[in-house]
């Protein structure tokens, strides 16, 4: 028997503001622009939305006044979410779950952040925060006094311990920056379009070894909403209809705790499990992923953990431009968050709706009737999956 929730409803609009180095509108000006595309894009009007989940990024720009800023009333359904990078996934799921218990019928997920201050580089956006402690203490103060902050410290310890476990190698890392570059080029929205090269990669400034600097995402401004809607009316809006077939969450908890295999174990294994078992189909079936990809590793650890191939062997499987233009698994079509936009979970699902319409112009993947879309967050402690199709069953 199909799981009662495959199908059942449908990502029927989708806004998206200019990204990047955005310097003219605060968050909520670019939430509620994102969400007043995302209607036009469905063909609906302000009163046909009775949902609204909101997720702020790191300058925590939103509140749940926006909804009176964008004058929705009477909602059945608000919240302000935030689990990190896989926030994106997680609202469509409990909207989708929301629609399917009679709850609401029109649910908008917006994510906007503003991490980036003109004058000052991007660097600054996600580093220690203002109000971290001046003298910190216990865990957090030996992580400080040992250099372990933000997120390229945590992302670099799990990328050399895979290498250490496993063989990777530095140039497995670099196939994947340099396919993802390879769809960007194709991608009006990316902010990054020049081609590069391996020796381009490898000549790029180390950030923490063995990240260099295009082993990481960028940092952007800007916002994208979502819209989510019964099945059974979808067929009739504006746009062809992404479907939901599948979908999952893993969080593995504590990093710290004793036996913690989290650099090369992700909560990707838990979703992985529950997303293909409620779309009734497994890795083989699926035709284009849209993977979190705040650095390369990122990638290779969600390839294995979604069973695209065995534990250890992730670095061979990117070989060959597997994942770029012309390849078997076409991944991250847009160019993902390395070269297109850091719009958290917000980018992979962006570019699984645009292919899933067949909107994708010169990049468009011919296959794309299943597609698999995931968010992670933290030190690859939070994750959420989708699986998305055009058709409906």
């Amino acid at each position: 028997m199909a799981h009662p929730l495959r199908g059942a409803t449908a990502i029927t609009g989708l806004g998206m503001t200019p990204m990047g180095r955005v310097f003219d509108r605060s968050a909520t000006e670019l939430a509620a622009d994102a969400i007043a595309l995302a209607i036009a894009d469905a063909g609906l009007r302000k009163a046909d939305i009775d949902g609204l989940l909101i997720n702020s990024g790191v300058s925590q720009g939103l509140t749940l006044g926006l909804q009176n800023y964008c004058g929705f009333a009477d909602l059945k359904l608000l919240n302000l979410m935030n689990a990190a990078g896989s926030t994106a996934a997680q609202m469509v799921q409990y909207a989708s779950m929301a629609i399917s218990a009679g709850m609401a019928r029109n649910v908008v997920c917006v994510f906007a952040d503003t991490p980036l201050s003109e004058g000052k580089s991007s660097g600054t956006a996600y580093g220690m925060r203002a109000n971290a402690p001046s003298r910190p203490r216990g865990m957090v103060g030996l992580y400080t006094a040992s250099g372990y902050f933000g997120a390229n410290t945590p992302y670099a310890l799990a990328a050399r311990r895979h290498m250490d476990l496993y063989g990777t190698k530095q140039d497995h890392f670099g196939e994947i920056a340099v396919s993802q570059r390879q769809w960007a080029v194709m991608n009006p929205l990316a902010q990054l379009r020049d081609p590069i090269t391996m020796e381009d990669y490898h000549a790029s400034r180390w950030i923490v070894e063995p990240l260099h600097l295009l082993d990481c995402c960028l940092v952007s401004n800007g916002a994208v909403a979502v819209i989510v809607s019964p099945a059974s009316e979808a067929k009739d809006m504006r746009q062809p209809p992404v479907y939901i077939h599948g979908m999952g969450q893993g969080h593995p908890g504590d990093d710290n705790r004793a036996g913690s295999n989290w650099e090369t174990e992700t909560g990707a294994r838990i979703a992985a499990r529950t997303a293909f078992a409620m779309a009734g189909i497994g890795p083989a079936d699926v035709d284009i992923c849209e993977l979190y990809d705040c650095y390369t590793y990122t990638v290779l650890v969600t390839l294995e953990d979604y069973g695209f191939c065995k534990k250890g062997e992730g670095g061979p499987f990117v070989e060959g431009g597997r994942l770029g233009p012309g390849g078997s698994l076409p991944t991250n079509t847009g160019g993902g968050e390395l070269s297109a936009y850091y719009m958290w979970g917000m980018t992979p699902l962006s570019e699984a709706i645009i292919q899933g319409r067949g909107a994708g112009g010169e990049r468009q993947v011919a296959k794309n009737n299943v597609i698999l879309c995931t968010g992670n967050g933290g030190n690859l402690s939070y994750h959420g999956c989708l699986i998305l199709s055009p058709h409906a069953s």
